[in-house]
């Protein structure tokens, strides 16, 4: 049975035969297809929604590293002139605080947020937000002698100077809607707020530069007083009577 099944086998593999390998002639030779022409297209500026410089991560909560301290520091004060950040760029009106500077945390930014958007639900807007928290607070515990090292993290904030846009609003909403929206939450902030619409006078400081104001009369140290003609004295006033004589 075996001897019979390998001999089967045998004649098989003896019966195949290897045909001579045909090439193929193609009518048209094969092209290589050419890669479109790259147009290099130029970047245009794009400028930041925020006045503040804004790291990695969300605008309530930077990518750092929060064992790493922070200085206090100051909301920044605009000696040189500088309007930055006091106008509506990106919307058709804003939120703008203007009586001192704060510091103010992500939990009241992220509140107020939330309020404009309970406020507005349903209505077709757009909301920008100007400020970004990048500023860690370091708290110590109460009833902590002096020293000790600077405390831990407790939250984040963002240094808000005076007379700066925070919020912007644009979109198919009524104006007294937007005002409404802005005055709930401007009642989560703390401070004074006003809301200003895309268009309105720059602010320098808390100077406003409107009805004649320009920023060149801010930067003089003094205001020029007009110059009045002096006039002689005349000759009744110099003249001085003799006693009369004893």
């Amino acid at each position: 049975m075996k001897h019979n099944a390998s001999t089967a086998l045998l004649g098989a593999f003896q019966g195949l035969r290897i045909s001579p390998l045909t090439t193929l002639r193609l009518s048209t030779p094969l092209r290589r297809p050419s890669a479109a022409p790259r147009v290099a297209t130029a970047i245009p500026h794009v400028r930041m929604f925020s006045a503040t410089a804004i790291q990695a991560g969300s605008w309530l909560e930077p990518n750092l590293n929060r064992k790493d301290k922070m200085m206090k520091g100051r909301p920044r004060v605009p000696t040189g002139g500088s309007t930055k950040g006091t106008t509506v760029i990106w919307g058709d009106y804003g939120l703008r605080m203007w009586d001192h500077h704060r510091r103010i945390s992500a939990a009241q930014l992220f509140l107020a947020e939330k309020t404009i958007k309970t406020r507005l639900r349903g209505q077709k807007y757009r909301l920008f937000k100007r400020v970004a928290c990048n500023v860690g607070v370091f708290i110590s515990g109460n009833e902590i002698r002096m020293g000790k090292g600077k405390g831990s993290f407790d939250h984040w904030a963002a240094r808000v100077a005076v007379n700066q846009v925070v919020f912007e609003l644009r979109g198919q909403l009524h104006e007294q809607v937007v005002r409404d929206a802005f005055r709930l939450a401007g009642q989560k902030l703390p401070g004074q707020w006003e809301v200003v619409k895309k268009g309105d006078a720059p602010v320098v400081g808390i100077t406003k530069l409107e009805n004649g104001v320009t920023l060149e009369d801010l930067k003089r140290p003094r205001k020029k007083l007009p110059e009045v003609p002096l006039e002689p004295p005349s000759l009744a006033s110099t003249s001085t009577s003799a006693p009369p004589p004893a």
